[in-house]
């Protein structure tokens, strides 16, 4: 059976972080995973993962300075000292509830200084996660979502990956972002599996429940299985109306049944 992660950036956020876990858990999820718990005190995090027996799977950096534009710091040329604020903020929440994920955002950058600065910032991170057994995760994002975002395909991601040549950094493999921006997910998931850290799903193209849309989801988690990944899937979608009603999709998707891909 498929193991699923509620990604609480999206789903419960009318509730405090401590207590969306919990939902996550009475729900019927297996993990969490998040965006910014940065205002919410380490313990009481900690706290609401011991009690459900969750982990708490990847945090994000935080993006700077919103209302300035910013979706994030790591590749933007003369911020260096911010971006690596938020890598050692980011990993040492991370390293206080246990999280074995950090994605660095990027932020909006364009040419070969923004590439020079990601991968310059990516390695600090690197070194620095390498002492917690923290992997350092990259994610491209579609360019309608995160217009003028530094990394924006897998094939750029893997040549960042290979450029910082630490061996605990991987790629968040969005399937909403990717299928917007290349789409042919089956053969990009069977080539770069070995170097994918996290998986992400949504309904395409409206970021909602992933029961519909162009994206077979059924499909792609047999495929996983067939693959091996047994690694829980996140669940990063807006929700339609409140998080409880839309979760038919979970029992569904755990209780599925189909053709296993050729």
């Amino acid at each position: 059976m498929t193991l699923f992660s509620a990604n609480l950036g999206f789903l419960w956020q009318e509730l405090p972080l401590p207590d969306a876990i919990r939902a996550a858990k009475a729900a019927g999820f297996d993990a969490v995973e998040c965006h910014y718990p940065y205002d919410v005190p380490v313990e009481a995090v900690r706290s609401a993962l011991q009690e459900t027996g969750f982990a708490m799977l990847g945090i994000n950096t935080t993006r700077g300075n919103v209302a300035a534009g910013d979706n994030g710091l790591a590749a933007v040329p003369g911020r260096e000292a911010e971006a690596r604020q938020a890598i050692d903020q980011a990993i040492d929440y991370a390293i206080a509830i246990g999280t074995p994920n950090v994605h660095v955002m990027a932020g909006k950058a364009s040419d070969e200084a923004g590439r020079v600065t990601f991968i310059a910032n990516l390695k600090y991170a690197c070194e620095r996660a390498a002492k917690a057994g923290v992997t350092i995760l990259i994610e491209p994002l579609n360019h309608r979502d995160a217009p003028g975002y530094f990394l924006q395909t897998s094939e750029q991601g893997l040549e960042i990956i290979e450029a910082v040549g630490a061996p605990n950094i991987k790629l968040m493999f969005d399937c909403y972002h990717l299928q917007i921006m290349q789409g042919d997910l089956t053969r990009r998931l069977q080539t770069y599996l070995n170097s994918i850290g996290h998986i992400q799903i949504a309904s395409v193209p409206d970021r909602r429940e992933p029961d519909h849309g162009e994206v077979d989801y059924r499909y792609i988690l047999n495929l996983l299985e067939e693959l091996g990944y047994d690694r829980p899937i996140g669940a990063e979608y807006r929700p339609v109306g409140s998080t409880g009603e839309g979760l038919q999709w979970l029992k569904d998707f755990k209780e599925r049944t189909g053709s296993r891909p050729a």
